[in-house]
């Protein structure tokens, strides 16, 4: 599909039309999306790219639609992957709720101008050297090798190269100013927590295109829709977070389920790689008769690993506890260190009560394991005397 000049213009007219909308009538007035609020702007955007791929189907042709719709799939499935460090480094600094929207949209943005380098970059690669199809397949299989060790939270640092060295570039204050990115310290002017959470987040934003990029050039070497496949999961992606953000600790299996995919588009561009082989040292530069894996196969792999996957989350005991606890330790948190209003902390309080209401119906092998995680009992119990300490009479 050749695309004309005017028609790239106008798509990134159009996507940053989006992420300008989002910000003015959004992210400017500070505050905490209500789910419904979260679900529909959700549906909105994932429906804008729905509708985009059905006039790339339309204007272009099937094997276009089909190759927009797989990298979109696998973009979307790798950015909720990354919701979840976005929500250990904002837990991290402890960002307060409803300045969380802006740190989202930044990450997005960031996201979207790196990982357009990278799409540039990448297609100029594919264009000059044959053998980077090689390459991209094992940095995939690489990556879904790290994808299927386990992690903590611990594991996310928020205190990445970044962020010490603009800490020693610019002195920084320990506390928000609303959400400010300076303000005026001592009658000096330094960083707010809000600008090295920022940081933090457009640091990791980098690592997370080594991956994505070279997954959707296994599915299209069209530059127009891998940029737009990217683009589009990434818009839409701050509804998400508040959208399913009681959910991601829940999506144990995501990892796994991501790996997979991976290895499999790994495995994709290694095929190719053979096809159109002219390395010396392999077949004597000759291409290599191998079965390629058509595209279609490629979204249907990857819709059914990603069904499978949410759906043995969902139902796992495990996946259970897990979310419990982590909902639990970040709202304790958020009670004792970041939120000062009393209504909100009310609301924050019997989030925790409910989810320890959770914890006391899980099964006795999981609660044993919870009541022996030392810090998390202490925060609740801190919580809980933080509680009471203030509650009438």
């Amino acid at each position: 599909m050749d695309v004309p000049a005017v028609v790239w213009w106008l798509t990134v007219i159009g996507i940053a039309g989006l992420l300008v909308f989002d910000f003015v009538f959004h992210v400017r007035k500070a505050h905490a999306p209500t789910l419904s609020e979260a679900a529909w702007w959700s549906a909105g955007y994932v429906g804008v790219a729905l509708l985009f791929g059905v006039g790339v189907w339309f204007f272009g042709d099937a094997e276009m639609g089909v190759q927009y719709f797989a990298g979109y799939v696998t973009e979307k499935a790798l950015s909720v992957d990354n919701l979840f460090v976005f929500l250990v480094i904002m837990s991290s600094f402890k960002v307060p709720r409803a300045s969380q929207q802006k740190v989202l949209l930044f990450g997005i943005v960031f996201a979207l101008v790196a990982r357009t380098g990278f799409i540039f970059l990448g297609a100029a690669l594919i264009n000059t050297f044959a053998w980077v199809f090689y390459l991209f397949g094992l940095i995939l299989l690489i990556t879904a090798g790290q994808l299927l060790k386990p992690e903590s939270e611990e594991g996310h640092s928020s205190d990445n190269l970044v962020v010490r060295v603009a800490r020693k570039m610019l002195p920084a204050s320990d506390t928000y100013d609303g959400d400010k990115l300076f303000t005026v310290a001592n009658g000096k002017r330094v960083m707010t927590p809000m600008l090295l959470v920022m940081i933090a987040i457009g640091g990791t934003d980098l690592l997370f295109a080594l991956d994505s990029i070279p997954a959707i050039f296994g599915l299209t070497q069209n530059v127009y829709l891998v940029f737009t496949a990217t683009a589009f999961a990434l818009v839409g992606l701050r509804q998400l977070y508040f959208l399913i953000d009681g959910l991601l600790d829940r999506l144990i299996y995501l990892a796994i389920g991501l790996a997979a995919i991976l290895a499999f588009i790994g495995v994709k561009l290694i095929l190719h790689a053979l096809h159109e082989n002219n390395v010396p040292f392999i077949n004597d530069g000759e291409p290599v008769k191998v079965v390629e894996i058509s595209t279609g196969l490629s979204l249907a792999v990857i819709i059914g690993v990603l069904v499978v996957t949410v759906i043995a989350s969902l139902v796992s005991a495990k996946g259970r506890a897990q979310n419990a606890v982590s909902c639990a330790r970040r709202h304790a948190t958020e009670y004792l260190y970041v939120e000062r209003d009393p209504v909100r902390r009310e609301e924050i309080f019997r989030d925790l009560l409910a989810e320890e209401a959770a914890i006391r119906k899980l099964p006795e092998k999981y609660r044993a394991r919870i009541r022996d995680e030392e810090k998390l009992m202490d925060l609740l119990r801190r919580a809980h005397a933080e509680h009471d300490s203030h509650a009438p009479g």
